[in-house]
């Protein structure tokens, strides 16, 4: 049995979660306190829409740095795997921020377009929605590459919900120019597909997380390449068994091979070594459990 590698935090990576966590703080408190505002003066239905989603935004941000924090601790003996399903597990409450948000904008929408809707100054608002979707735009830049570089679900779901925010903040700006130049029902409208956008979100996110906290494993695909480069070590014959699991961001692979009954210890530990590194290659890999039995072993 041969471990990729151990579990040892990486300085580097503590640094990017940092620098996620500030711009994610930062940038969502700035826009919950600016458009609850705006909301409140102009009465906006969709800048309300916009508004509760931000202040959503703020609470997942502080449960986001606990959560960053948790899983990336070492491993101990109460989670000696180590702590890296922490990790989805907070991507998972950053959607259940995503799905209160969706429900209090379309709330506010429905109980808007039941009033009659009213008209929006072209003012303001305005102002308020493109500056929001510029801000999320370069907070949505900025979160992404640092989730590419860190494998991290998490993050990958913030960056989604920024992504979400730029388009729903759009879509508020739809909804108060309707207002003003088709019917003043345009904005209450516009403040429910925002809401329904957000749901949708956050149900995809929520799968995704789900999904990593509950085993999910690699996709037939990624087994498929992973068995292929296993198979091409020099003494392997064949893979007699493979089997994948997500523990946080990254895969567990438990592979069982196949090698002449006749290799020496010396160079069955040298052919697992070989297999270990082959499959330490591919970047969703954080460790291998590698299993040798004789060419004619029979289950």
């Amino acid at each position: 049995m041969q471990l990729v590698r151990e579990f040892k935090p990486i300085r580097e990576h503590q640094k990017l979660y940092s620098q996620a966590v500030w711009i994610t703080i930062g940038g969502n408190l700035v826009l919950a306190i600016g458009k609850a505002l705006v909301a409140y003066l102009s009465g906006s239905a969709a800048i309300y829409s916009d508004a509760a989603n931000s202040i959503s935004d703020v609470i997942y941000s502080l449960l986001l740095v606990l959560g960053l924090y948790v899983a990336t601790r070492p491993p101990d003996l109460s989670h000696p795997q180590g702590h890296s399903r922490f990790e989805p597990l907070t991507g998972l409450i950053v959607t259940l921020s995503m799905f209160f948000a969706s429900y209090a904008a379309g709330n506010n929408a429905i109980q808007r377009y039941m009033a009659g809707g009213e008209v929006i100054a072209l003012d303001l608002p305005t102002l308020v929605l493109l500056g929001s979707a510029g801000i999320k735009a370069v907070m949505f830049i900025l979160i992404r590459n640092i989730a590419n570089k860190l494998n991290s679900p998490a993050l990958k779901t913030t960056s989604k919900d920024n992504l979400s925010d730029v388009l729903t903040s759009v879509a508020a700006f739809i909804g108060v120019l309707g207002s003003s130049v088709i019917h003043p029902l345009a904005d209450p409208i516009a403040g429910f597909l925002v809401a329904v956008w957000i749901f949708i979100q956050a149900f995809k996110a929520g799968k995704e997380n789900l999904g990593l906290l509950t085993g999910k494993g690699a996709t037939s695909e990624e087994i498929d390449a992973f068995v292929k480069a296993v198979e091409e070590v020099p003494g392997v014959i064949n893979v007699h068994h493979i089997m994948t699991d997500y523990v946080g961001p990254k895969l567990i692979v438990d592979v069982h091979i196949n090698v002449d009954g006749s290799t020496t210890l010396r160079d069955s530990h040298a052919i697992s070594d070989a297999v270990a590194q082959k499959l330490r290659e591919f970047p969703q890999v954080d460790r291998a459990y590698v299993h040798l039995e004789p060419d004619d072993w029979v289950d």
